[in-house]
């Protein structure tokens, strides 16, 4: 079903970007909650989470001398509504993380189902400095980025 080729599609981005992460030997985590995050640096996370009132969790977070970054990974085979609101919901979450000292936002992301939804994605891009796909990756975004 459509759900299982889209969890295969979002294991397989994670996975990938996991393989680079290790390739480019930072500090990083899997699957961490804000609060998490919160408790091991002392970043405020607040605006992510309403005010602590929800839980944000994100795929991977990477920590450097300098900044926390939190990481969502996804991949788009196909065109629907999901990825109109995954592009909606990043844009806020970027915006709600400029207010945040030390924390970035980064979204790895890629998939022919965005040629349908490029106006979303264009949009986001324009507010979100860490946005990449599979090829920025294999050309070492990762390092300029984390190290």
């Amino acid at each position: 079903d459509s759900n299982g080729r889209k969890k295969r599609g979002g294991s397989l981005m994670e996975n990938l970007v996991e393989s680079y992460l290790k390739k480019t030997a930072v500090e990083y985590y899997k699957e961490l909650d804000a609060s998490e995050v919160e408790k091991k640096w002392g970043v405020d996370l607040s605006p992510l989470t309403n005010g602590g009132k929800t839980e944000k969790r994100f795929d991977f977070v990477v920590r450097t001398d300098n900044c926390v970054y939190g990481i969502e990974t996804n991949f788009y085979a196909s065109n629907g509504s999901k990825l109109n609101e995954t592009a909606r919901s990043y844009k806020m979450l970027s915006i709600e993380a400029r207010q945040i000292e030390g924390f970035e936002f980064v979204w790895f992301t890629d998939g022919a189902g965005w040629k349908s939804a490029r106006q979303n994605l264009r949009e986001t891009f324009e507010v979100l400095p860490n946005l990449y796909n599979i090829k920025e990756i294999e050309d070492g975004v990762m390092q300029r980025i984390f190290v």
